[in-house]
């Protein structure tokens, strides 16, 4: 099984959003095989924790445009990692350090990397 066309416009709009307040190191996997709960995470890097914010406001805002309500959100106090689950799609906003202590990545590596539109900033 892989990542629906529904979870598939999820991920590329929070994407875009994370882009668009220039969020860096952006990477969505499919984890529909691994995973029963969602069909996909997406990873948003940010410098400092006023950013987070920022990206996360940014995926909520762009997101409720395409009728998407977030199910929970946790860590949005300490603006260091903020986890958005909407259900098909949980998106992961993470200050530079968390991103690089917890490597969710390697955790993930074997799943497939869904492609993102090349307006989406990964570096």
């Amino acid at each position: 099984m892989t990542a629906t066309d529904h979870a598939r416009d999820l991920v590329v709009a929070a994407a875009r959003a994370g882009s668009d307040k220039l969020g860096t190191d952006i990477i969505a996997f499919d984890v529909s095989e691994q995973l029963a709960i969602t069909d996909a995470f997406v990873l948003i890097s940010a410098s400092n924790d006023r950013q987070v914010r920022a990206i996360v406001e940014e995926v909520e805002d762009q997101l409720r445009e395409i009728g998407a309500k977030p199910l929970r959100r946790e860590g949005e106090r300490d603006g260091r990692w903020v986890l958005i689950d909407y259900g098909d799609v949980v998106v992961h906003v993470q200050h530079e350090e968390e991103r690089q202590f917890y490597a969710l990545e390697r955790l993930w590596r074997d799943c497939p990397v869904i492609g993102l539109p090349e307006d989406v900033t990964r570096g």
